[in-house]
């Protein structure tokens, strides 16, 4: 019997390892490497469907294109990484049509409150006219927008006192808003009293009842566990909001038109997916906060368009936008000013 040391079988096994390396063919370094990036949690839609999407790129490409991603903040805050993208730094970026407005002002327009029915509706005019006029203005400052835009959903109204279910239950309501003039605007047309505070503090600022209500999608009251200081949930979708899958112009441009065909396809393909899973999604987030206690209801929003009309909200949000982007919007939602 031959006995071997440790030392002689540590020997062996790193050897035999060296040749298995050496055996494996080597992959070949992709002619087009991009950085996809974005400041929501890995496990979210957008980012799996992203990953699916970068996959299938690489595979059509045969491994010409890659597209490595960046999920979570990991290459900085999201107006960070818009900075990169415009540079080039970063080559695409997946980012709420909200948060680029700071940049690209007419991205704000479809969070409106209360200009569209429901999401079919949004996805409508997104996937029309309105939105390839935001890809244009978007294009001015270096940046392409993928054709099909990913959604986030809705807001929601909370409360911790009454329902909502028509427009005067809104006044007077202290409530919690983003920093957002669009967001204040639109809580004062109805006679509330519309509240900034931080999110890291709203859990605190409604367990005291600085505040008695707030605004948010269905996901944010679930991982933040907002159920345990609300009891009514109004099913107002006052405010829409999506994910603009974003690519630098420049560097976009330096794709060849096929590969860029490509990349376009699967990204839109993902889209779809994506929209299906926030779908899912919020069906059953309904069904999850129903039963810790979230009392639900939905609403008409007639009246509330009505309410914001003569309080002057549209006209106001109108002349902000100006005429040829609130006609687009129109387009859609029939007349709101």
């Amino acid at each position: 019997m031959i006995n071997l040391s440790r030392r002689a079988l540590m020997q062996s096994a790193a050897v035999a390892g060296a040749v298995t390396i050496l055996s494996r063919p080597a992959r070949a370094a992709a002619e087009y490497t991009f950085k996809i990036a974005s400041d929501i949690p890995a496990s979210h839609p957008c980012n799996v469907r992203a990953q699916e999407a970068a996959d299938r790129i690489f595979k059509e490409t045969n491994g010409r294109v890659e597209i490595k991603l960046f999920p979570n903040n990991q290459l900085g805050s999201g107006p960070d990484m818009l900075s990169q993208l415009r540079s080039g730094a970063l080559e695409m970026f997946i980012y709420s049509t909200q948060l680029v407005a700071p940049l690209v002002p007419a991205t704000a327009l479809p969070g409106i409150g209360f200009a569209f029915k429901d999401t079919d509706a949004a996805l409508g005019a997104l996937d029309g006219d309105l939105g390839a006029y935001l890809r244009k203005q978007m294009e001015k400052v270096g940046l392409i927008a993928m054709p099909r835009i990913w959604t986030s959903g809705y807001r929601q109204v909370t409360t911790s006192t009454k329902p909502i279910v028509t427009p005067a239950d809104l006044d007077g309501l202290k409530i919690r808003v983003p920093a957002s003039p669009m967001w204040v605007s639109l809580f004062k047309g109805f006679g509330a009293a519309p509240t900034a505070i931080n999110f890291a503090e709203l859990y605190t600022a409604l367990q005291t009842n600085l505040v008695s209500g707030q605004e948010n999608p269905l996901v944010v009251l679930e991982t933040n566990r907002l159920y345990e200081v609300q009891k009514f949930c109004s099913m107002t979708n006052h405010m829409w909001d999506g994910y603009w899958v974003l690519a630098n112009r420049r560097v976009f441009s330096s794709l060849p038109a096929d590969l860029q065909a490509i990349v376009t396809k699967h990204f839109d393909a993902a889209a779809l997916d994506q929209r299906a899973d926030m779908a899912s999604q919020s069906a059953s987030l309904r069904e999850q906060l129903t039963a810790k206690g979230l009392t639900f209801n939905d609403i008409d929003i007639a009246p509330f368009r009505k309410k914001l009309q003569e309080a002057g909200y549209f006209a106001e949000w109108k002349q902000k936008f100006g005429d040829e982007a609130w006609s687009v919007l129109e387009k859609y939602t029939g007349p709101l000013s």
